[in-house]
């Protein structure tokens, strides 16, 4: 087999790879915030379908998939239909370009678990996940649904807000590391815990999270389907798998963002010593981080109430802007300075 044809057939294979694990791993994952939330809120979460509810999230997909698909009688069918798709295909675009784990040996071959290693990889994966803002837009837009039209609308100010901040809040270690790609940005925290981004740039990585909840439709930012205004917003009008695709989609852009902070600020998959004992294999290690800023994406979730639109306009314009730009201008003359 030749160089050429295994590479495709190697990226054929991670991409299906990527698609079907995080598809499950979104299941999963609801399953496993509904038990959080029931356990912060004393509660039982799902316990009747399989030991302890674990059999859920197969309960749960089989409704979607059978579940009769409605369209309102008088939708732009066709935007109707493509909004859902839009998201999905949006979120796992964004993973292409972001490293998983290590790479490793495989039948005499070099894997590296990166569909592709594009050199301006982090402007990819935050170019991607600003496209799918044109899911829940034009799904809210589409449905000729006033609640849905305010979700849409909310979309556009949430979105286009918070990936401002997203970007300021990337742009001050970028400019340390001098790369924009994921794996040269790895690559420069291989010295341990001390040579992690966040001990220099711990402004940025709180700015970042912040964003991360708005970008990823998460209380207390979401206010794109907050059911206590707007029913359900732009998802009003949607169900069975066509609305599967928004959650699906929203739930692969929480993983991404948790990659994208544990490999720009926590070290990524580089192995963690342990008081100089022993190594925590990068795969595990990177497992770990994520794990962590899941569970606290979900902790918040059980804790924090939803925010006002023009509170959370307040926060991102007259709080975050400003300390985001200041904290560009701090590293700027702190590099020239050292240059």
């Amino acid at each position: 087999m030749s160089d050429t044809t295994f590479l495709i057939i190697e990226t054929l294979i991670k991409a299906a790879v990527i698609v079907l694990v995080f598809s499950a791993l979104a299941g999963f994952a609801t399953y496993v915030e509904r038990k959080i939330l029931a356990f912060m809120q004393r509660r039982l979460g799902p316990t009747i379908v399989g030991p302890k509810g674990l059999l859920q999230v197969a309960a749960d997909g089989i409704k979607l998939f059978t579940k009769e698909d409605i369209i309102p009688q008088n939708a732009n069918k066709f935007v109707y239909k493509i909004a859902p798709v839009i998201t999905a295909a949006t979120a796992f675009i964004a993973m292409a370009a972001v490293p998983f784990i290590p790479s490793f040996e495989l039948f005499g071959h070099t894997i590296n678990p990166i569909v592709a290693d594009v050199n301006v990889g982090i402007l990819f994966v935050l170019g991607a996940m600003a496209v799918g803002m044109y899911g829940p837009l034009l799904g809210g837009m589409s449905q000729n649904n006033k609640w849905g039209l305010l979700g849409a609308a909310r979309t556009v100010i949430q979105f286009l807000s918070f990936e401002v901040i997203t970007g300021l809040s990337l742009l001050a270690p970028l400019m340390i590391m001098g790369s924009l790609s994921l794996i040269d940005i790895n690559n420069d925290q291989t010295g341990g815990i001390s040579d992690w981004i966040i001990w220099s740039q711990p402004v940025a990585f709180i700015l970042f999270l912040i964003a991360a909840f708005a970008e990823t439709n998460r209380t207390p930012f979401d206010l794109l389907e907050h059911e206590a205004e707007i029913i359900s917003g732009y998802a009003t009008e949607y169900s069975g798998m066509r609305w599967g695709m928004f959650f699906i989609g929203e739930y692969a852009n929480l993983f991404t963002v948790s990659f994208l902070a544990s490999i720009v600020f926590l070290g990524g998959f580089n192995p963690i010593p342990v008081f100089g004992l022993f190594d925590i294999p990068g795969t595990l290690a990177i497992l770990l981080k994520v794990a962590a800023f899941i569970f606290f994406f979900l902790w918040t979730r059980a804790t924090w109430p939803h925010v006002r639109p023009d509170q959370l306009m307040w926060l991102c314009w007259k709080v975050l802007m400003p300390i985001a730009i200041i904290n560009l201008l701090i590293t700027g003359v702190v590099i020239l300075a050292q240059g």
